[in-house]
């Protein structure tokens, strides 16, 4: 499970009574009911003895009725991800001996006593949930006699551990699926949505919310006879809602949610597959046999070294770096007060509207005031949409809007703490604009650009105080993206990077901070990716096979579709700048030829509706540009899928490796995070370094010298990943966060 839950054991009598919706601790009052609340670790660790030991304790006592109160605090992934390191010589016989531990302590809370044979003389046990409730916070609940929730708006209920690479296998997907049927938890168990209480509560999740959650559920347990208290999968004649796997409606569901699983996820990630097989074969059993079964597919997950990558780097690594691993200690609070954006297209439209929508004062400035207009009207047609969705209400559409003043006064710059510089890509340009601005703002103003490729510390010295300069990198659209990259020049001081760690973390995104070089990091290890599917083209390898093999490795978009998508006239833009940056070194001329010519060509891409895809007049891609094939005619010798994906998958991870080695990374979590949210670097794997972790580096540095041997230089393997080879080294061991100082 996914949640760590704070706890103590109440005597009964307690009256403590304070603010549910604040997700404080409550207690039932008078002398009939023991509360308890769920500790700081979860099970099946240190902390399930623990719970054993209170809850016999609570069983032996005069007073026979319970109430579970959980109150969600921050996730205790790691210790699962570390669990099979805990168990000696067999670690999956100990994970699944743990894992089934853990099922008997939370059968003996569902079955509270009654007698096996006839179901009666159990004692009601009940759950309260003040806030939210996630992973284990809800698989413990699920296992008592019913469920209330505070209304609460804020809160969130689910089981969303699919997302960090494992399912629910505290009892979760076995319960979820016997009480919603298999189409009802569907949504929940593979998607790993979350919804509010009044939701959860509609879904069947949970059974009540109230304001006055706690009350209600002391009323209920004084009332509850033996068939309130009696699971219905624990009834005679019990029958799956919507149909067992093997009844015609249950078949029909079981295909359609194979389909849906096989057209997200390519048959890249585990865990889906596994989760399937643990409903469809526990659904043809009976219920404790199903806990065992779902206890198997669990300890295999667990033991698959994809689900020890995603959790590290999805939530161990996202949420420290969320929280300010790597912020200045000694730099105090920064947060913005007012942010001056320059230049109101598509990202300076987008920047305004994360700003305005974290409350965060936002002057948009553009050269005249119909331009700077249409940047607000961004934000306004984003809110007029989640209107038509009920995400937004007509207050906070006009709040929001009412952050933003659009103008072509730079005068009106004068107070801003952050400036944010997302015009045109060129240097003279961000360069006349940074001398401009820097009459006006404030002395200890920072200020940022949003370049993508241009160097920080060259752009910093059009500054008079480069120690205030910074990069700030979004990526597009802003406010889907998740990934910020800070970007220090050679100048900037630490106020600097906490100011951009602070805002970005105002605006509710993950911020990684990294060292200056042209393309940073994001885009140094992007550009090859996305020449690599260009080089294949050019060799006659058919470019449907290049896109499925990037899909089959869960890449979001494969490297053709991405060029469409960020259009090929920027493309050839770049290839221009780096060719004259780099000079005779140059090593893309094979890339350039593709590009150019598409550009001749007036292919531009999506925006042009015509790039390497045909698309219809609505934007639609319908298929390859059968052009591409005359230009480029398809090898009667075709590389199989392995071949293409490791060429896909090392140009990028090589890149990384060299980052880290040139200290353009400097904390190992920012490649790994910044590679899956930037990109979305085969989120299966936890990033590129932690892919070479699970490869193991002898075998990596031997592959890329392989690839090296066969395809060019590029492939070489970098002298850090060759001696991690040699010595059989990790990069999770050699670079571990606990060994790395922090204080930038």
């Amino acid at each position: 499970g996914c949640i760590d839950t704070q706890t103590h054991f109440r005597e009964p009598g307690s009256t403590d009574t304070e603010d549910l919706h604040s997700g404080s601790r409550a207690a039932i009052a008078g002398g009939i009911t023991s509360v308890f609340e769920m500790p700081n670790t979860n099970p099946p660790t240190s902390n399930m003895k623990e719970f054993q030991r209170k809850l016999d304790l609570a069983k032996n006592r005069m007073y026979c009725n319970y109430a579970f109160y959980f109150g969600a605090t921050a996730d205790n992934a790691n210790e699962l991800a570390d669990l099979k390191n805990l168990n000696g010589a067999n670690p999956a016989q100990g994970l699944f001996d743990g894992f089934m531990q853990m099922h008997t302590i939370m059968r003996k809370i569902e079955r509270a006593g009654m007698d096996p044979k006839t179901n009666k003389g159990g004692k009601p046990i009940v759950t309260v949930l003040p806030g939210t409730a996630l992973g284990i916070g809800l698989e413990i609940p699920l296992c008592t006699h019913r469920i209330f929730a505070a209304d609460n708006n804020k809160a969130k209920i689910g089981l969303p551990e699919i997302k960090v690479g494992i399912f629910p296998g505290a009892g979760g997907t076995t319960r979820l699926v016997r009480k919603l049927g298999i189409f009802g938890a569907s949504e929940f168990l593979l998607e790993g949505k979350t919804v509010d209480p009044i939701k959860a509560k509609s879904s069947g999740i949970i059974d009540e919310v109230s304001d006055t959650p706690m009350s209600d559920a002391k009323a209920w347990v004084l009332a509850a006879s033996d068939a309130d208290i009696l699971k219905p999968w624990d009834q005679k004649g019990y029958k799956l809602p919507g149909g067992a796997p093997y009844s015609p409606s249950g078949f029909m569901t079981f295909v359609g949610a194979s389909a849906m699983v096989t057209g997200k996820t390519m048959g890249a990630y585990p865990a889906p597959k596994a989760l399937m097989s643990a409903v469809y074969e526990g659904s043809l059993v009976p219920f404790d046999t199903a806990l065992k079964i779902e206890a198997r597919w669990f300890t295999n997950i667990v033991m698959n070294p994809s689900s020890s990558a995603m959790i590290r780097s999805l939530f161990i690594s996202k949420g420290a770096l969320e929280k300010g691993a790597v912020r200045p200690k000694e730099v105090p609070d920064q947060r913005v007060k007012t942010v001056g954006v320059l230049g109101s297209g598509m990202m300076g439209a987008g920047i305004a509207l994360v700003a305005a929508q974290a409350g965060v004062e936002v002057v948009l400035v553009d050269q005249n005031q119909d331009v700077a207009d249409k940047g607000k009207a961004y934000s306004e047609k984003y809110l007029n949409a989640g209107i038509k969705r009920g995400k937004v209400s007509d207050k906070i559409k006009d709040d929001i809007l009412n952050r933003i003043l659009a103008t072509d006064d730079h005068t009106r710059l004068s107070e801003v703490d952050l400036i944010i510089e997302a015009v045109f890509e060129d240097t003279q340009v961000k360069s006349d604009v940074t001398k401009a601005v820097l009459e006006i703002v404030p002395k200890d103003c920072i200020f940022a650009s949003n370049t993508s490729t241009l160097p920080i510390t060259e752009l910093a010295k059009a500054s008079k105080y480069p120690e205030n300069y910074i990069g700030i990198h979004f990526f597009s659209p802003v406010e889907k993206m998740l990934l910020v990259e800070i970007i220090k020049g050679e100048k900037t001081d630490n106020r600097a990077v906490a100011k951009a760690l602070d805002f970005v973390r105002q605006i509710k995104k993950t911020p990684i901070v990294v060292n200056d070089a042209r393309f940073f990091y994001a885009n140094r290890c992007i550009i090859p990716y996305l020449n690599e599917g260009l080089r294949m083209i050019t060799e006659g390898i058919p470019p449907s096979i290049i896109e499925s093999a990037a899909k089959q490795l869960g890449f979001p978009l494969g490297p053709i579709q991405l060029v469409d998508e960020t259009s090929i006239e920027l493309g050839a833009k770049i290839a221009r700048a780096t060719r004259a940056a780099i000079g005779k070194s140059y090593p893309n001329d094979q890339i350039d030829e593709i590009l150019f010519w598409m550009e001749d060509k007036g292919r531009l891409g999506r925006k042009a509706n015509a790039g390497f895809f045909n698309y219809n007049e609505n934007g639609k891609r319908e298929g390859f540009w059968t052009g591409l094939e005359e230009k480029y005619p398809i090898s009667k010798t075709t590389p199989n899928l392995a071949e293409v994906q490791h060429r896909l998958m090392f140009i990028q991870a090589l890149e990384a490796v060299r980052a880290l080695e040139e200290g353009v990374l400097m904390d190992i979590r920012e490649g790994d995070v910044g590679a899956v949210l930037g990109w979305g670097f085969a989120p299966w794997s936890g990033g590129p370094l932690s892919w070479l972790d699970i490869l193991g580096t002898p075998y990596a540095a031997e592959r890329s010298q392989e690839l090296c041997n066969t395809y060019g230089p590029r492939f070489d393997c970098p002298p850090l990943l060759a001696a991690m080879g040699k010595n059989n080294e990790a990069f999770y061991e050699r670079f571990s966060p606990e060994k790395l100082d922090n204080t930038l």
